[in-house]
This record gives structure tokens, C-alpha cells and sequence, in this order.
């Protein structure tokens, strides 16, 4: 069976509370929270990964890129856009033009998603693609397993098909919350990730990235 494993109180309160691209980008202490220029890049290890995927809009709408998210965990918030643009003294619209968002709501249709991507491009340049909840939508206990892991191989072959372009894609999953005997699904994805990191909760209840799949690993003080 898979079960979805409650969050860490003190873990999820942090998450709730965490506002790092409203600071000062100046102090030394800080870094901001930045997506690699290309490849693929995996974000997992915390329960509000899916929601945590919106503190890299803002640099990313600065720097003029436009942004096409692909939300699996249905975790799209334009509260927090808002609220972004207000703390920046930003036109909202400015953030709605530069970002484009598509919903998914079972595996297959992120795999068709996935697949369509090239086409949707061609209408929409972004140089960045956001993707939630994969492979979480794959290990729900409603598909077949046979039939979730071909919806799968695609939705990766299609991640592949991507590497070529001049595109940073970039998976928030929380796969690891999940007790399920399809983990070997979230085993392929960081496989054919070219980068992969953690969040980790640190003294203090503050959020830091841990860089896993790279020469050797580096945390970088978020919070």
C-alpha cells in the first residue's frame, strides 16, 4: 500500500514561515535560491516541496525568463504570486506574463503533459520548466502498478527529449514522504537528474538546501 507520511511539525511550521527571496539578497549569510541555466534538477526531502517551488519565481521573473509550470500537486498559488509582486512593488501582470501554468490531476495526464512540452514551447518560449509532483502522481494506489510504471517511462523518456534545449527543468517532488513499493520510480528520476538536492531543516527551524548529486556535497545557508 502507499501511505503518505504526516509532516514534522516543527519541519512544516518552518516551510509556513519560510519568506527567503523577501530578504535582502545582499547579506552574506544568504544565498538566494537559484535553478541551475540547464539540464535536469531534482528538489525533494521536505513535505512542502511542492510549495516551496514558488520562492524561485520571483529571481527568475527579474531576470526577464519566462517560466512554464507543469503542476502535478496542484499547489499553484496566486496568493503568493500577489504577494510577491506586492513586496517588490511589482505589477502582478508583469509576473502573469512570464509565467504559464498547466495542471495535472492524475499520472497520465503529467506524462501527456511532459510529452507535449516541444509544442508548447513554440507558443511559449520559456527557459524554465517547473515540474510538481513527479513521480508522486504515479504511486497512487488507483492506477495499476504495470500501467504507472509505462505512464512513467514516457513521462522520463520525455524529460530526455528535452535535454538538448537551451531549457532548465527543474522536478519538486515529495516523493520521499511516501511509503509505497513503487519507490524505485523516484530512484529512476534522480538517475537521469544531472543535479539533485535536498532541503533540510537546520538549527533553528530554518530551511537549507544540501546539494546530493554533485562532485561533493555543499549546503548552502537558505534562511
Amino acid at each position: 500500500m502507499c501511505h503518505h507520511v504526516s509532516a514534522v511539525p516543527t519541519a512544516r511550521a518552518a516551510a509556513s514561515s519560510l519568506s527567503p527571496l523577501a530578504a535582502s539578497e545582499s547579506s552574506p549569510k544568504r544565498m538566494p535560491w537559484t535553478l541551475p541555466e540547464t539540464g535536469l534538477a531534482v528538489f525533494h526531502g521536505h513535505p512542502d516541496v511542492p510549495r516551496l517551488f514558488h520562492y524561485f519565481l520571483p529571481r527568475l521573473v527579474a531576470q526577464g525568463k519566462l517560466v512554464l509550470c507543469l503542476d502535478g500537486a496542484n499547489r499553484f498559488d496566486p496568493l503568493l504570486i500577489a504577494r510577491f509582486a506586492r513586496e517588490r512593488d511589482v505589477e502582478a501582470s508583469v509576473f502573469n506574463k512570464r509565467l504559464r501554468v498547466a495542471r495535472a490531476f492524475t499520472c497520465f495526464q503529467l506524462t501527456e503533459l511532459l510529452a507535449r512540452t516541444p509544442r508548447l514551447l513554440e507558443k511559449f518560449s520559456a527557459r524554465v520548466l517547473i515540474v510538481t509532483a513527479l513521480p508522486d502522481l504515479y504511486f497512487d494506489e488507483d492506477v495499476r502498478e504495470r500501467e504507472a510504471a509505462v505512464s512513467f517511462r514516457r513521462a522520463l523518456e520525455a524529460l530526455r527529449i528535452l535535454r538538448p534545449l537551451p531549457l532548465a527543468t527543474a522536478v519538486f517532488t515529495d516523493a520521499t514522504s511516501f511509503e509505497t513499493p513503487r519507490k524505485s520510480l523516484f530512484a529512476q528520476l534522480l538517475a537521469q537528474a544531472d543535479q539533485v538536492s535536498r532541503f533540510a531543516v537546520t538549527e533553528g527551524d530554518k530551511l537549507a538546501i544540501v546539494g546530493e548529486k554533485s562532485p561533493r556535497p555543499v549546503l548552502r545557508s537558505l534562511t
